[in-house]
């Protein structure tokens, strides 16, 4: 009897019936699959993701090996798991900027963590190989340097600033720039100027994403970068407490207003997690979900209270770095895969918001 003989046509119909589970298309039709080889029984392909930090990689790949398994003569399938994250679509010549997606991290408020999460999102991207920025925009309360760790740009080579690199994230911030006690008592102008030559004079090379970490509330910082910036979404951070979620909504309704698609709201100390099991709501429980379902947008997660998050903060070690099996690390991966896809979706989609 005639030995089968695999083909990559035959491969592709296989894996044509494997869907893309966000995009809600197959993988074939997706341009995703790439550099098949066929050697005998066994069959080598490449998956391109949309984003290395793709939540569902591992169903993926298994859907895609069982459909290949599943021909007569295929004995063997090897998969490599490769990325490609897509551009926004947005134009951003007017400042020459590589960049193709952009994330705004914002609060209504002070005091909520979006620095915390800011940095956090940053280094799960890069620790999954994204090419990411981390841009400090609280020129009034520049910490991103402390929480990661750094304290001064490198030295200076060329006509444009060197950012500052820890946990495979570029970082730029005004406190790089001037002393930790120094005030700065900027008119809107300034503040203006500042973001701009953060993102005009800064190398910042070629970035997957560039997390920016707006101020707390909605005034001269978030409206510059925007007009500045095309941005591909924004995030609200928020705790679960009445006044919080207040002033989260004003922040939704700002990202509305300046035309910057809302990816969704996080709760963050959302619950302490006791040694019994059992959770303290010390500033309530499910704000959050609550402000995302009347503003119609997504809630992208809830991160619990840890001291760890603290400490790694002080210490200028991110705790998905100093911590990376705790409870709040694994909520932090799991909230920067939701935000890389709903990035993803938009992005192939060419949507100019992301929608639920």
């Amino acid at each position: 009897m005639a030995e089968n003989i695999i083909t990559k046509e035959a491969i592709l119909e296989a894996l044509s019936h494997v869907q893309e589970p966000e995009l809600h298309r197959d993988l074939v039709s997706l341009n995703m699959i790439k550099d098949i080889q066929i050697d005998g029984k066994r069959v080598r392909f490449k998956i391109e993701l949309t984003t290395p930090a793709c939540p569902l990689k591992g169903k993926i790949e298994q859907e895609a090996r069982q459909a290949v398994l599943a021909l007569d003569g295929v004995q063997e399938v090897q998969i490599e798991m490769t990325s490609n994250v897509p551009n926004d679509g947005r134009v951003r010549n007017l400042l020459d900027l590589p960049i193709r997606n952009a994330i705004a991290v914002g609060s209504g408020k002070g005091g909520v963590g979006k620095s915390t999460i800011a940095v956090n999102l940053a280094v799960c991207l890069a620790q999954r190989g994204a090419r990411v920025g981390l841009l400090d925009a609280d020129i009034y309360g520049p910490n991103i340097p402390t929480m990661m760790g750094v304290n001064r740009l490198p030295p200076q080579t060329g006509q444009k600033i060197l950012p500052a690199e820890a946990y495979q994230v570029k970082l730029m911030s005004i406190g790089f720039l001037v002393r930790s006690d120094q005030p700065l008592i900027w008119r809107g102008p300034m503040l203006h100027s500042a973001i701009r030559q953060f993102l005009s004079d800064v190398n910042w090379g070629e970035l997957d994403y560039l997390v920016v970490d707006l101020p707390p509330g909605t005034g001269d910082a978030a409206l510059s970068l925007s007009q500045s910036l095309p941005l591909s979404g924004g995030v609200i951070v928020t705790l679960p407490q009445q006044v919080s979620l207040d002033d989260a909504r004003r922040g939704i309704e700002m990202f509305r207003q300046l035309e910057v698609p809302v990816l969704g709201v996080i709760e963050n100390m959302s619950f302490l997690e006791l040694p019994d099991g059992t959770k303290m709501d010390i500033f309530g429980s499910g704000g959050g979900k609550v402000l995302a379902d009347q503003a119609g947008v997504p809630f992208i997660g809830a991160i619990p209270i840890d001291p760890e998050v603290r400490i790694s903060g002080d210490n200028g070690v991110p705790v998905v770095i100093a911590r990376p099996e705790s409870v709040v690390a694994k909520a932090f991966v799991r909230i920067s895969e939701e935000i890389a896809a709903k990035i993803s979706v938009a992005a192939l989609k060419g949507a100019a918001a992301v929608r639920p």
